[in-house]
């Protein structure tokens, strides 16, 4: 078994990656991958901070030989100029950029959301949907990754705040796109269950639509936990293995 996202005090986690190795190794995972914020993401590595966090790395890969798998891993967001070697990179949009060179929030909070739809697209929430889709749509393209992070992050906070319908034909029409584009690169998607972790969701990214349609289409799909704190590892796995039939 293995669990491939997760965070640490390099990014916005809660714990050293050796804590996050150490509960991995008790959980009797045979790989780990810890994967840290980005250079210019929310919350990202500074450059400086990012190279700590390889030879940090590098020293547990060596310590846990023979117990378990470890990888250094990337979250690389869509706004990126780290591209130094890693293990894997799942590929994510967390910000939009906009003309004046400001940034539009995915996912810090639903205020943030809002100001920034009201700011840049005039209230229009599917305006705002359609620009995050074609960005997803070029993910892979920017950031160079190996898994495809949270497809629908915008959805966030949708159970707390239903800001938009997800059953609205442009936002439906606008994911629908972006997975086409995605599926054509052979990458997976990740199931994410950060999101009910934290108390956003209560059901994992991405929605069951979506995955539906995605493995209609031979889509690759894959775990993860994107856990910020060693509780969190492999977070409800079990019950959500046949997401979307459970």
């Amino acid at each position: 078994m293995r669990d491939l996202h997760m965070h640490t005090v390099f990014s916005d986690g809660k714990n050293i990656p050796e804590e996050m190795v150490e509960e991995a190794v008790r959980l009797g995972l045979d790989t780990v991958g810890i994967s840290d914020h980005s250079h210019l993401d929310a919350c990202g590595m500074t450059l400086e901070s990012s190279a700590e966090y390889r030879a940090e790395m590098a020293r547990l890969k060596k310590k846990y030989e023979g117990k378990i798998r470890v990888l250094c891993g990337l979250e690389r967001g869509f706004i990126c100029d780290d591209f130094a070697p890693y293990d894997y990179v799942i590929g994510s949009v967390h910000l939009l950029t906009m003309p004046d060179g400001h940034h539009v929030s995915i996912d810090w909070t639903a205020e943030k959301q809002r100001e920034g739809v009201e700011k840049y697209f005039g209230g229009d929430w599917y305006a705002f949907v359609e620009a995050y889709y074609a960005a997803e749509a070029r993910v892979v393209e920017m950031t160079k990754c190996d898994i495809i992070g949270h497809f629908d992050l915008i959805s966030k906070f949708i159970e707390q705040d239903p800001m938009f319908d997800v059953s609205h034909p442009r936002y439906v029409k606008a994911w629908q796109a972006a997975a086409d584009a995605l599926l054509k690169t052979g990458k997976p998607f990740e199931i994410n269950t950060g999101a009910i972790s934290r108390g956003y969701r209560t059901t994992p990214y991405p929605s069951a639509d979506i995955v539906r349609y995605l493995k209609e289409r031979g889509g690759k799909l894959l775990f993860s936990s994107d856990a910020h704190r060693k509780e969190d590892i492999l977070f409800q796995f079990d019950r959500w293995k046949n997401w979307p039939d459970t």
